[in-house]
């Protein structure tokens, strides 16, 4: 039996413990706040701000876990590059880890791999941030170097918004690094999350492209497969392959991209699975939660099937807690739709609470339906 130690403890760790306990895990999963989603079915749970480095090595130091899975940004990465050197096995790598936990690492990493991306600079304040968009040229698109899920992501259309952006990109960060990324505005025909799982025995394995609407920075709704140009599909791939392998290690990662007419463009990565990803609960025999339990732990993937499938999100409207939720019985009613409550304690505006799935024929007009059914009461 491996022990797990899982750093985040989200809806997205939830599903990761599931599919980790099914085969024969022990899993600690920690998080600043008491009863997180992945808390409620872990072994054990601890709580702390995993930027705080003396709580972080005080955790690894008493579970001695056989793997540390982060499943978030905002850890003090530094502690894991140290204490993988002392023997202990981060997923994937702590090298990926340290460079992923910001997007200004992970963007460079590609660029010098020879990746295609769009054009970009940083800013450390609102005059840079200014100073960068012009060089550029408007408009741009400005997120914090590290954050989760869209948070603190924006457009500036004009350098009349980089003000509102750049208070907005300081008030979505995580972490301690008052820092911008500021890029080209792509017009992509789509935007995709290409799951790329990495095998510790056996070749870098695809699922289906996964396509997306985001707002406000955040995922709205995915679908899979996302029909694609074959030729455009395997560049995705290849870029894909490339990067994670300089990063090194097992698992799933998500890797995210712009489509457009003319060519593939490397947008994102993350090191762990992806929310959009959230969609292969219901779309592929395997979950993107299985395929990364199986890959950390070395055991085979024979197969991945995918079916027409697709996710919407429920979101809540106001600040509270304990929440209940209407709807869900009127949702499950439609054939193959499915509903998955996060558990999350509390609520505030736009905050995710909740997803449904929906499968085969118009899936996805079908799971927006059952979201759109379901309300978050507090």
């Amino acid at each position: 039996m491996k022990k797990i130690l899982l750093l985040g403890s989200g809806e997205l760790g939830k599903e990761f413990v599931i599919s980790a306990k099914r085969l024969g895990c022990y899993v600690v999963a920690c998080d600043s706040y008491a009863g997180a989603p992945a808390m409620q079915v872990a072994d054990e749970s601890c709580v702390f701000s995993m930027l705080d480095e003396a709580p972080l090595r005080a955790a690894i130091a008493q579970h001695k876990p056989d793997l540390i899975v982060p499943e978030i940004e905002a850890i003090r990465t530094e502690v894991l590059l140290e204490v993988e050197k002392e023997g202990f096995e981060v997923i994937p790598s702590a090298r990926a880890a340290n460079l992923t936990m910001n997007r200004d690492r992970i963007r460079d990493v590609a660029v010098g791999l020879g990746v295609r991306t769009a054009k970009f600079n940083y800013a450390e304040s609102a005059d840079e941030l200014l100073a960068q968009a012009n060089a550029i040229g408007f408009p741009v698109v400005i997120k914090p170097v590290m954050s989760s899920s869209g948070k603190g992501q924006s457009v500036a259309k004009t350098a009349a918004d980089i003000q509102a952006s750049w208070d907005y990109a300081c008030a979505g960060m995580r972490g301690d690094r008052k820092k911008v990324i500021v890029e080209e505005f792509i017009n992509f025909e789509f935007e995709i999350t290409l799951l790329t799982i990495r095998q510790r025995k056996g070749p870098t394995l695809f699922c289906e492209p996964i396509g997306h609407v985001q707002e406000r920075g955040d995922y709205q709704y995915s679908w899979q497969p996302q029909p694609m140009l074959p030729s455009y599909l395997k560049v995705a791939q290849d870029m894909a392959d490339k990067v994670t392998a300089d990063l090194g290690g097992a698992g799933l990662f998500g890797v995210e991209f712009f489509v457009t007419k003319d060519e593939v463009i490397f947008s994102e990565l993350s090191p762990r699975p992806h929310d959009t990803g959230m969609v292969t609960m219901i779309s592929q025999n395997l979950s993107e939660f299985d395929l990364h339990a199986r890959a950390i732990l070395g055991l085979p993937i024979a197969n991945i099937v995918c079916t027409e499938g697709a996710s919407a999100v429920v979101l809540a409207t106001q600040d509270g807690s304990n929440p209940s939720y209407t709807g869900v019985a009127e949702a499950l009613s439609e054939p193959d739709v499915d509903v998955r409550i996060f558990g999350k304690p509390t609520t505030r505006p736009y905050r995710r609470m909740a997803v449904a799935l929906a499968k085969n024929a118009n899936a996805l007009a079908r799971a927006r339906a059952a979201a759109a059914k379901i309300s978050v009461v507090v």
